[in-house]
Parts: structure tokens; C-alpha cells; sequence
């Protein structure tokens, strides 16, 4: 089965202050028919998880405000059952490091391509 055909009932969140990456994100996701909600902040993605749960959630490491491994600190006990991914130019032994200790399943180094988004999900994704 297709892995977009899966996602097609999941709520993903992104989180990228590069308006490029959210565009072109939200585009190929709708060209998918799933359902993509994007945000500049950490901040906004914070408050949309007050209101709404998401099956996955990627976030981009340097963004205005706090970063992305403060958001998924942040959301740590909430968001238990949540594919997280982290989105970084800035890979570190100590960013990865970080990121394992808060539970996020993988890490994509930018300049990524939407393969790499699909080859991340892909285990992760059941039927």
C-alpha cells in the first residue's frame, strides 16, 4: 500500500519559520490529498496541540522563539504517541543527542528533498 494512502486519515504538523518549506510542503502533502497544517513558530504549533491532537509532527530545530528541541520537550507528555521528526541544518552529535532523550523518532539533515520525508515516516507508518 502506498504510504500517502495511509496518511490520508492523519493529522501532521509542521513546524518551519522558512515560508519556502511550508509552502512547498503543504503543496506536495495536498498533491497527496493528506492533511498538512503548518505553522512559523513553535509557539503557534504549541497552541494549536492545546486544541487539536496530531498523529505527526515535524518541527525544524532553529526557529524564531524556542526551538524545535525545546517544543518537543515541551510536548513531550502530551504528545506520547506522535511521530516526531526533527528538521535541522544545524546537526550536532549534541542536537541528535538531544533529540533521541525527547523521543523523536528521526532526524533529517536540510537541504532535504520530499523523499527524504517519505523515507523517514516509512517505518513508522503502520496499515
Amino acid at each position: 500500500m502506498n504510504l500517502f494512502k495511509k496518511l490520508k486519515n492523519r493529522k501532521i504538523l509542521l513546524i518551519d519559520d522558512d515560508e519556502w518549506i511550508r509552502d512547498s510542503m503543504a503543496l506536495f502533502f495536498e498533491d497527496e490529498e493528506c492533511c498538512l497544517h503548518t505553522f512559523e513558530t513553535a509557539e503557534e504549533g504549541l497552541s494549536e496541540i492545546n486544541s487539536s491532537e496530531f498523529d505527526i509532527i515535524i518541527a525544524d530545530y532553529m526557529l524564531p522563539g524556542i526551538t524545535g528541541l525545546e517544543f518537543f520537550e515541551r510536548i513531550q507528555k502530551t504528545c506520547k504517541n506522535a511521530i516526531k521528526i526533527l528538521i535541522t541544518a544545524y546537526g550536532t552529535d549534541e542536537v541528535f543527542l538531544r533529540a533521541r532523550q525527547l523521543g523523536v523518532h528521526d532526524i533529517i539533515e536540510k537541504p532535504f528533498k520530499t523523499e527524504n520525508i517519505e523515507t523517514s515516516l516509512a517505518p513508522f507508518i503502520k496499515d
